[in-house]
């Protein structure tokens, strides 16, 4: 990621500082609006409050954005290819939730993909957000064929709000299923929005919609400041089979 001489506001060291206004974000590149600070609990979850995330590459500063328009899933909104479902009744595959974070978070940073080198995902954002999952704020929905995890995506539930940061494929449709499988449960808990950032091909592809920013806004800080409900995400996923995804 290549970036010109920037004007944005250099956060200082106090985690729990306000950000600037997102309005105040840049066009181009589109939604960049502060840098520096750290990736601290407090600072991720106070950024995702407000709809903002860090992206940035090894040897920049923190970078934290918040582009316009927004890619938004709505958790009745993912679809698969028809053909894929056809390919999934006769799938062995089995889903569950945040029994293997940091082999998910490791996997999306190391996966090769089309016209980006090296990653995003760089060793302090992966311990930044295997703590977040250790204080039950980051979760992971995993896709297992026998032991192997062939796909998996991961995130920040902040409310009733899903920030999703990355997903991964080790075999044909693994990302898919994951996401398919994170919209069909967070619709059955009544959490109506996946954020999904940036857009691209793929995603829309799979459903994804382009968002005002404003609009986003105003509907996931709403979600963001409901209560989430108690419990492990690994219990109340439970176990799920790739199969059952095949109607969505």
């Amino acid at each position: 990621m290549r970036l010109p001489a920037l004007h944005v506001q250099v956060l200082d060291a106090n985690s729990e500082a306000p950000f600037p206004p997102v309005s105040s974000a840049l066009r181009e590149p589109d939604g960049l609006l502060a840098m520096g600070g750290d990736l601290s609990p407090a600072r991720l979850l106070n950024a995702y409050r407000h709809g903002i995330f860090p992206w940035y590459s090894n040897g920049q500063p923190i970078l934290w954005w918040c582009p316009d328009p927004r890619m938004v899933f709505r958790t009745d909104g993912v679809r698969l290819p028809s053909r894929f479902r056809r390919e999934l009744r006769r799938s062995d595959w089995l889903i569950r939730a945040d029994t293997a974070f940091a082999d998910v978070i490791g996997a999306c940073a190391r996966i090769p993909r089309r016209g980006q080198r090296g990653t995003w995902i760089t060793r302090d954002m992966q311990a930044a957000y295997v703590e977040l999952h250790r204080l039950g704020h980051a979760h992971s929905v995993e896709v297992f064929d026998g032991a192997r995890l062939v796909g998996g995506i991961y995130g920040v539930a902040v409310g009733r709000m899903f920030f999703g940061e990355s997903m991964f494929s080790a075999a044909s449709g693994g990302s898919k299923v994951a996401l398919a499988a994170l919209a069909q449960r967070l619709r059955d808990w009544d959490w109506p929005l996946i954020d999904a950032q940036v857009e691209n091909e793929h995603l829309v592809s799979l459903g994804a919609e382009s968002w005002p920013r404003a609009q986003f806004l105003q509907q996931a800080t709403a979600l963001a400041s409901q209560s989430e409900p108690q419990g492990s995400w690994s219990a109340r996923f439970g176990l799920l089979p790739a199969r059952l995804l095949a109607a969505t």
